[in-house]
């Protein structure tokens, strides 16, 4: 196995010390460590893990920022969990976490948009969440929408295979299980625990969340195999995409080590993504 993984959230919190001996220990039998961390450069999480990388003093840890919610990231971290158990090194593992975020669709049932700042909402948006009973069908990726949560409308989906993930019981989570599912072509859903930063990322801690994903991991080694791969220049791994997350080489381009090159990880390139076959309901 060539990398470990790790979700992020305020709420895993460890002591510093703590924390530095866990990355260290997974370095020595892993070899690397991959973070998806919120992509606020302020995240608490965040500053923690760029903290522990500092002090470990090492180019194998990458900490991919990632604007995706709560769930979302959390079965992206399974993703590559599944991806780490084939031929892909680390250097492409760390590139295909911006690469399968594009394949991941994501949101949630509100009751209330009073503090939701993930996506734009209008005045009369607002005033109507006010009113009790109300609920709000919610995407946040890969395009932000907004409506009631109607049986006649669902915002606009995959055009894959896709299984969907469901977390939370605050609201009754039928609309997501009936015409969501439906008008998505489910193939399969799935019950988990929400996430313990979902209701401060939501704004809300009455809602349901719903991420849709590929479940598929011989899918998801086809899309990650089928991006150009390049060796960094620097640190020797093979990676996808214009930037080492390891190192924070550019490709193509001889950098300095990664402790000169902080600047440059916060705005790294996403490999292209590559087209699947629509999916016939």
């Amino acid at each position: 196995m060539p990398s470990v993984f790790t979700v992020t959230s305020e709420d895993l919190a460890l002591p510093l010390e703590e924390h530095i001996m866990r990355a260290s220990a997974a370095l020595d039998a892993h070899g690397h460590v991959i973070a998806l961390a919120p992509d606020d450069p302020a995240d608490p999480a965040r500053r923690r893990m760029h903290t522990v990388r500092s002090a470990l003093e090492g180019d194998r840890i990458a900490i991919v920022p990632l604007t995706l919610p709560p769930l979302a990231r959390t079965l992206l971290g399974e993703q590559l969990r599944q991806l780490s158990g084939t031929d892909l090194g680390p250097g492409v593992l760390a590139g295909a976490a911006r690469l399968l975020s594009y394949y991941l669709h994501s949101g949630a049932l509100l009751a209330s948009v009073a503090r939701l700042d993930r996506v734009p909402v209008g005045v009369g948006t607002h005033m109507k969440s006010l009113v009790p009973g109300r609920h709000f069908a919610v995407l946040a990726h890969p395009e932000p929408y907004l409506g009631e949560a109607d049986p006649a409308h669902v915002p606009p989906g995959p055009s894959y295979r896709t299984q969907l993930a469901v977390a939370g019981n605050a609201l009754d989570p039928a609309w997501i299980a009936g015409p969501l599912a439906a008008g998505w072509g489910t193939q399969h859903l799935r019950e988990l625990p929400l996430p313990p930063d979902s209701a401060r990322w939501w704004g809300t801690s009455r809602l349901v969340e719903f991420t849709a994903y590929i479940g598929d991991v011989g899918m998801l080694y086809q899309l990650v195999t089928s991006v150009r791969r390049d060796t960094c220049t620097w640190c020797g791994l093979e990676v996808i995409g214009d930037q080492c997350l390891f190192c924070a080489t550019r490709i193509g381009e001889r950098a300095a080590p990664a402790k000169h090159a902080a600047a440059a990880r916060q705005s790294v390139e996403t490999p292209r993504r590559p087209q699947l076959e629509p999916h016939k309901r």
